[in-house]
């Protein structure tokens, strides 16, 4: 029996097949660049995907909160990044797994060297976060004097190991073209180059850069300068990943499979059972429109290419709202599904905590349900 047959309730497909495909290619670009490859797990958040990675020859990954690093310390990796700034009222947490695994930590304020100090078992990596131009958090590129002062005091302490700087340019899926993602990565690795050149003029030597999201790393073929990548959505991708260039549609890895409530003919609109608890409110614009993802129709034991200027219109909390023009909308009828192609895979896998994939296995997660 078809997998799909038994599906009753919005349910995150996965295609291993191309999970596995992605996996690989992304190791094998950094082999080739000859850069250190530490992905980040805060897409799939799942122990058994992880393992797929292993099998590859991964050793050491990045999370993005402490939790994820007790969680996959829990699953047998033992060489993990937080790339989450040092939040100062997890350090106990925090100390604890350092006694058990290789741990490494961001910071980017004084005050969480004070409390790394609380440290005298153990032995922490620390990286100073760097602000290259997303205006998220980290020093601005052009902070040397504050740099080198946190840099100073971590190498003052024994117990800690100043690996280097690092940054997140998260503004690349916001680039309007190809050619902008490409500009920004470099212009991102460039900035955190002259902050280390910077640093080695005040005698702070042996730093590492690192630099990770998935648009640069797969659209910019120049990867000098850099010693690690920590991207992390390429295992799925998604819609606006496909939209803007970085991936073929074939190599996004997940759907939520919908089941069809009702159909709009006047308006040419499907209501889905798939809403924004499931699919999350991130959205991209599409011809001028906001859409909170892509829709597709079943193609065999999986999904097909998106529907042509097929948009999803309007999430409430279980409600999905699909704007379907051409003539894919009548081949369309109540008690079938429809397929959406995430507009942001993290955040749809935070939100429904497992997958199934299209062999029929239940794999669950970090928040799993």
């Amino acid at each position: 029996m078809n997998v799909l047959d038994s599906i009753d309730q919005p349910t995150l497909m996965l295609d291993d097949s191309v999970v596995r495909k992605n996996i690989e290619y992304m190791l094998l670009r950094a082999r080739e660049k000859k850069v250190s490859f530490r992905p980040h797990f805060k897409t799939h958040q799942s122990a058994q995907i992880g393992e797929w990675f292993r099998e590859k020859g991964v050793s050491k990954i990045t999370v993005s909160s402490v939790e994820m690093a007790e969680y996959f310390a829990a699953n047998g990796w033992h060489d993990i990044t937080i790339a989450f700034s040092l939040n100062l009222r997890q350090i106990k947490r925090i100390i604890s797994l350092a006694k058990r695994i290789h741990l490494e930590v961001l910071i980017e304020n004084e005050e969480a060297l004070t409390a790394l100090s609380k440290i005298n078992e153990t032995e922490l990596g620390v990286w100073v976060k760097i602000d290259v131009g997303n205006h998220r958090t980290g020093l601005d590129w052009q902070e040397v004097s504050t740099a080198a002062l946190l840099c100073q005091k971590i190498r003052e302490n024994p117990r800690l190991k100043c690996m280097g700087v690092l940054t997140h340019s998260g503004h690349t899926y916001n680039a309007g073209s190809k050619h902008e993602v490409r500009s920004i990565f470099r212009e991102g690795v460039e900035r955190l180059t002259l902050m280390r050149l910077a640093l080695e003029g005040k005698g702070i030597n042996e730093l590492s850069i690192s630099v990770g999201d998935t648009p640069g790393c797969s659209l910019c073929e120049d990867w000098s300068g850099i010693d690690e990548v920590r991207l992390g959505n390429f295992v799925f991708y998604d819609a606006a990943q496909a939209l803007a260039g970085s991936c073929d549609f074939k190599a996004v890895s997940i759907a939520l499979a919908c089941p069809v409530v009702a159909k709009h003919h006047a308006r040419r609109e499907v209501v889905v059972y798939g809403g924004a608890i499931h699919l999350s409110k991130d959205f991209f614009t599409i011809n001028g429109e906001k859409s909170f993802g892509l829709p597709a129709l079943q193609c065999g034991d999986r999904w097909g290419s998106p529907m042509p200027e097929a948009i999803v219109k309007g999430l409430s909390q279980e409600h999905g709202i699909l704007h379907i023009p051409g003539a894919e909308f009548d081949r369309i009828s109540v008690g079938d599904l429809v397929f959406v192609l995430p507009a942001h895979s993290c955040l749809t896998v935070q939100v429904m905590g497992h997958y199934l994939t299209l062999k029929g296995e239940r794999i669950t997660t970090l928040n799993q349900k």
